[in-house]
């Protein structure tokens, strides 16, 4: 497995793996990013708990535990409209993982607020709870991201700040995630930030990426940003998992 650069210990700093598309609900034939998220827990046998980000998702819900019952881990998901307890804050803390799915990622963060669960991931995060997801999942992490929220068009969302700049999921996987990314970016609506191809997840220790890995061979990342008024790319060439996981 690639070796971490950070000089602090995952628990101290606090993981987030952000994935631009992927994981069991996108590929479920192909765990590759899936197993990378439970080794980075550092524990044999990880609690992970699932977050669907609308409404109840029973069958989004039912493909989590289809996937996950198969690895070495122990699957839990939590549900804002039928909670597990009262206590959603020693819930959440007692995990070893937090994995987020795609979805609303408005509806998912006022939801989120209601229930102070925004308040709740960051004391985690801070608390050595590695956090993951993929779109809505990747999306809200960072101080602002690229959504298909109001359907039909793409537009800036303020999200929740974990990570610094902006981010763009699907970069390759949705024709018209790209040009919308740059184009918000270059009149100012988005900060610079990353974007990231299909099958690519960026993982941050505290806030900074640590590395970038991927579950396809082709798939890249981005840092994308304005120099002198013109939109750059600087190519993030992942570690590709296959060589990683036989």
């Amino acid at each position: 497995m690639p070796q971490q650069s950070s000089n602090q210990s995952p628990a101290q700093a606090g993981q987030i793996i952000a994935m631009g598309g992927g994981g069991f609900s996108m590929e479920p034939e192909n765990p590759l990013l899936d197993l990378y998220v439970l080794e980075q827990s550092g524990k044999s046998k990880p609690a992970i708990c699932f977050v669907p980000p609308s409404g109840e998702a029973s069958d989004y819900i039912v493909r989590f535990y289809s996937a996950f019952t198969k690895f070495n881990c122990r699957p839990t998901h939590l549900s804002l409209f039928q909670p597990p307890t009262a206590d959603l804050e020693s819930f959440i803390l007692e995990k070893d993982i937090i994995y987020v799915g795609g979805g609303n990622t408005r509806s998912m963060l006022a939801l989120w607020r209601e229930w102070e669960l925004d308040r709740i991931l960051r004391h985690a995060w801070t608390n050595g709870v590695l956090l993951c997801g993929l779109s809505a999942g990747w999306i809200c992490w960072f101080d602002q991201g690229l959504t298909d929220s109001i359907p039909g068009t793409l537009t800036a969302l303020l999200c929740l700040g974990f990570l610094p700049g902006s981010n763009c999921p699907h970069y390759d996987g949705e024709v018209e995630r790209r040009p919308a990314y740059q184009r918000l970016i270059r009149e100012g609506l988005l900060q610079g930030g990353f974007a990231a191809d299909d099958g690519v997840a960026l993982h941050f220790i505290g806030t900074e990426l640590d590395r970038a890995v991927s579950s396809r061979p082709s798939a890249r990342a981005y840092r994308v940003g304005l120099e002198s008024g013109s939109v750059v790319e600087a190519v993030l060439t992942p570690t590709y998992l296959g060589t990683c996981f036989t």
